[in-house]
């Protein structure tokens, strides 16, 4: 058993070259291999989102506060709430984030292919965004 004590893993500001406006995330576990577990507890303050991205293994988010959008490509923006379990398929192109007034929190989880959890690409536009 191993016990990861509260308070000892830090929270960092989510690095901007991946998300638009303030994030933090806060780690909840990365496994070692051969397991391929990564969990984060990310918030997003109104109007914070992730760019577009993608996940070799897919990716699930639980909602655990607020309120947010989801999108994947080519398909409409979708509201997202407090008690939502969001699953995105292997290399389904989408992004995730808070709502214009809200602030929205979720845990995201995700499996690593040879040791890549996401492959990151362009900022969502604010067209995107309003929907």
């Amino acid at each position: 058993m191993k016990i990861i004590a509260c308070g000892s893993v830090p929270t960092i500001i989510a690095p901007e070259k991946y998300f638009t406006g303030r994030v933090l995330q806060t780690p909840i576990i990365e496994k070692e291999a051969p397991a391929r577990l990564r969990a984060t507890l990310v918030s997003f303050e109104p109007g914070a989102r992730t760019v577009w991205h993608t996940h070799p293994l897919g990716q699930t988010l639980y909602v655990t506060s607020g309120a947010g959008l989801a999108q994947t490509w080519g398909e409409p923006v979708q509201e997202i709430r407090a008690g939502d379990v969001i699953s995105f398929a292997p290399g389904e192109k989408h992004w995730h984030g808070a709502a214009p007034k809200s602030a929205m929190t979720h845990i995201a989880m995700q499996e690593a292919l040879d040791g890549v959890h996401a492959d990151w690409l362009e900022e969502v536009t604010s067209v995107q965004y309003g929907g």
